[in-house]
């Protein structure tokens, strides 16, 4: 078993590092809308209404209000009617478009009433039980699907080590998707009222294969009376539309003026060279700027931060070769940084790791 969740993982691995990044560009000017769910699957079901239906109206609203306001914007949606579509097929319509960002919405759903909130994820690996069920959940979908064993490489919705091999993948986007995921989390809080229950990770096949900016956004639970009341409600389906319209406005905002101040910079600064290169891995993320003699990097040496598509971001170590950031980054795993990951730079000028490891072999 483990050894066929291996070459699974290496496949995916190489699978997706020739398709990450290859929507860079200035500015946000594409969104694909994903209603989750759809004709054959109705995923959660309330007690009076059937999560298909009303993640449709939220993300038919949310694709209005981008449309009629961000007038720069061209919205696809995956459905727009009571339709089945496979998981596969959304990503790949939101990559054949060259999308800037992905937006997939659901309800979510527990076997008790009790609990209730809306919650945003990215991908990455579930830190906890209550993460990798709802993944699973989501999942399940494939399990609808035609030949569905083919079409993912074996993997099993319902096999928690099935999701061993979506954890091995580190996405490129993953900054920016966290932000956008804050960005939604912080409109559903402040905006709409809703209880927060945060910015988390787990292994969603529909964002799988996105090659862009993608999030997960489960609006409510169904399985509570009183939030499922609100959910199919026309003036709840408003405010959580708007919220992630209002997100989506922000994070554009952010990261195409991002972008300007970068390209600013690049008319002053030499052309690419290999003796500038340098490898860091990353640990930490933050929406505003942390000393970096915090205690939380205490354990860590030689940190250093940079502000990248509207976060400030922190780094350990500098490095010539990607191997010695690869030992360094076993260490910082080990100190707690279960996520860290190895970014590139051409000085202080992050640059992708394909194009950093050419330039490492050219010297």
């Amino acid at each position: 078993m483990l050894k066929r969740l291996l070459y699974i993982a290496i496949v995916l691995f190489l699978v997706f590092n020739c398709t990450v990044s290859i929507h860079a560009q200035d500015k946000i000017t594409t969104v694909v809308i994903d209603a989750g769910h759809g004709g054959k699957d109705p995923g959660a079901l309330g007690k009076h209404s059937k999560e298909k239906d009303i993640v449709l109206k939220v993300a038919l609203k949310t694709g209005y209000y981008i449309e009629k306001y961000l007038k720069d914007v061209k919205v696809i949606y995956t459905r727009k009617t009571d339709r089945f579509v496979e998981l596969k097929n959304r990503t790949k319509i939101a990559n054949n478009n060259k999308a800037d960002v992905f937006i997939s919405i659901h309800c979510n759903a527990s076997r008790s009433s009790s609990p209730y909130g809306a919650e945003t994820y990215i991908m990455g690996l579930h830190k906890d039980k209550a993460n990798l069920e709802v993944a699973m959940m989501e999942n399940a979908a494939i399990l609808l699907e035609d030949n569905a064993q083919d079409a993912y490489g074996g993997f099993n919705p319902n096999a928690p080590e099935s999701y061993i091999e979506l954890s091995l993948l580190k996405d490129e986007n993953q900054d920016q998707s966290a932000l956008l995921a804050y960005l939604v989390q912080e409109q559903f809080r402040k905006r709409v009222g809703r209880k927060d229950r945060g910015v988390n990770q787990a292994g969603f096949l529909v964002l799988w294969r996105a090659t862009m900016p993608s999030i997960l956004v489960e609006l409510g639970f169904l399985s509570n009376p009183k939030e499922e009341q609100f959910l199919n409600s026309e003036e709840g389906q408003v405010y959580l539309a708007s919220a992630i319209y209002r997100a989506f406005k922000e994070y554009k905002i952010a990261f195409e003026k991002e972008n300007t101040t970068q390209e600013e910079i690049q008319k002053t600064t030499a052309t690419q060279d290999n003796s500038r290169l340098n490898y860091r891995v990353q640990f930490y993320t933050n929406t505003v700027q942390i000393p970096l003699n915090d205690k939380r990097f205490k354990e860590l040496d030689d940190v250093t931060s940079y502000f990248h598509n509207g976060l400030y971001k922190f780094t350990s170590g500098h490095y010539l070769k990607q191997s010695e950031a690869e030992q360094h980054l076993k260490e910082v795993r080990n100190k707690g940084f279960g996520d860290a990951f190895i970014v590139s730079f051409d000085g202080d000028k992050r640059i992708p790791l394909s194009e950093a490891r050419k330039l490492e072999k050219s010297r």
